[in-house]
């Protein structure tokens, strides 16, 4: 199951796209209801029976039922209650506490005797009576809400609603056709899963930043001691060694500079079964939470993050720093989807979006797609600086569909473990996500490839 799946809505509040929903609403009337027509009924054959037969108890019998009409439709309500859904629009993080709930306002001058107000909701909002309509009154020129609070328990673009209200005035005589009102969205960020990653960044391309460089100039990192040079401040001066030698010695450093990080999202399919934040992972769970524990470790280190996606669409996000960015990365994994349909992903998509050579290459993937792994082998050969996260999660195997489902599961894994073997013959470094310390392993071999000689 996705984060797009919706259940099934009853007949109270209409589908999108369906007579009485947004694009097709018909302003509210109050019409009678079948009570009214029954009274109306009983009365008019009353009085007829009690003329015909020339008996007066029947027009006595009538009289309490016209009066009664009479006196309910004396106040007659002039216009449409009005319906709103509120939720809360901060920050959610799944796991978090969501605050929702439904007002029906009464602008009118006479009571609502009763109203039936009913909702949907997205399945990963687990709201406390959801699920039920709920039946309230509202005093003349007042409102009442209906408090629906709970857990957003699944990133993604969530939703309240849409929701439709039943109600009945004037002693039940009249009622107001379903007013229904589009969903409202929710936001709920993925939950950032602790990651740290102490390794050095392969190659520093930027001028400033926290890593440290190959490249001599201004920084914290002692890179040895050289004899003075036209050009050096005089606060190098290396004073121990220069009495020792006899001449100017001065203190060379390493300059700290930032990286270019680029984390590309394999979406050509979704595998596993999403459970939510407590439940087990899908492939995109692991993907969309790992892609935004790696983007906080490096952002809060100054260094430049972008985004982007392996598929059909190629989305991508530009590369920038800070926390602004942050949640910029957090705003676009909310519309990652996996591709549906047998599209070709985009080709060239690196060399056509201007990323840097020196940029480190993290690619999250299931690899279950070859097209998947043939990239990352382009990526390698092309000199990038490449590291594969394996997001496919523990124990994930298609639904038992015949006797020979799981024989061809077993031989599905020991194919994909051959294009493991082989990406890493090919200098394709591959390990699968654990948070924290997950790619100190893989950087550390990946930095020293980058601090060895290249041939021409």
């Amino acid at each position: 199951m996705t984060g797009t799946e919706s259940p099934t809505l009853r007949a109270a509040v209409p589908p999108t796209g369906a007579p009485g929903s947004e694009e097709s609403w018909a302003p509210p009337v109050w019409v009678p209801t079948r009570a009214l027509g029954r009274t109306v009924l009983l009365t008019g054959l009353l009085l007829v029976l009690g003329v015909a037969l020339g008996r007066v108890d029947l027009v006595l019998l009538a009289a309490p039922f016209a009066i009664g009409a009479a006196v309910g439709l004396r106040r007659m309500p002039r216009s449409a209650p009005e319906l709103t859904i509120s939720a809360e629009e901060e920050h959610i993080v799944e796991g978090g506490e969501v605050e929702a709930g439904l007002t029906v306002a009464n602008p009118d001058v006479i009571n609502y005797d009763l109203v039936v107000v009913r909702t949907r909701t997205s399945p990963w909002l687990k709201l406390e009576d959801a699920d039920r309509p709920h039946a309230i009154t509202v005093a003349p020129d007042g409102w009442t809400a209906v408090d629906l609070s709970g857990r957003a328990t699944r990133w993604g673009r969530q939703s309240v609603g849409p929701a439709a209200a039943r109600v009945a005035a004037c002693g039940g005589l009249l009622a107001c056709r379903p007013v229904v009102i589009p969903a409202k969205g929710v936001r709920v960020y993925p939950e950032t899963e602790p990651f740290a990653a102490t390794e050095a960044m392969p190659a520093a391309a930027g001028l400033v930043g926290n890593h440290r460089s190959r490249r001599p100039g201004e920084g914290g990192e002692l890179a040895g001691v050289r004899p003075f040079a036209p050009g050096d401040r005089l606060r190098r001066i290396d004073w121990r060694v220069s009495l020792r030698t006899r001449d100017l010695h001065v203190a060379s450093t390493l300059s700290d500079r930032d990286a270019e990080v680029l984390l590309l999202l394999d979406v050509l399919g979704e595998a596993g079964e999403s459970g939510g934040v407590k439940g087990k992972a899908s492939v995109l769970d692991t993907t969309v939470r790992a892609a935004a524990a790696i983007a906080e470790h490096y952002l809060q280190r100054g260094d430049r993050v972008s985004l982007a996606e392996y598929g059909g669409s190629a989305r991508r996000l530009r590369g920038a720093t800070g926390r602004r960015q942050y949640l910029t990365v957090l705003e676009w994994l909310l519309d990652v989807r996996a591709e549906r349909g047998d599209r070709a992903p985009a080709e060239l998509v690196f060399a056509a979006h201007n990323v840097s050579s020196d940029a480190l290459v993290v690619v999250l993937t299931p690899l279950v797609d070859p097209r998947a792994a043939d990239m990352l082998a382009g990526l390698v050969q092309s000199g990038r600086f490449t590291v594969a996260v394996d997001t496919l999660p523990e124990g994930a195997a298609p639904p038992q569909r015949g006797t020979w489902t799981p024989l061809a599961t077993r031989l599905w894994r020991m194919e994909r473990e051959n294009v493991l073997g082989r990406l890493r013959e090919h200098g394709v470094p591959v390990v699968e996500w654990a948070g924290a310390g997950s790619l100190d392993l893989v950087l550390r071999d990946v930095s020293r490839l980058a601090s060895a000689p290249r041939g021409r």
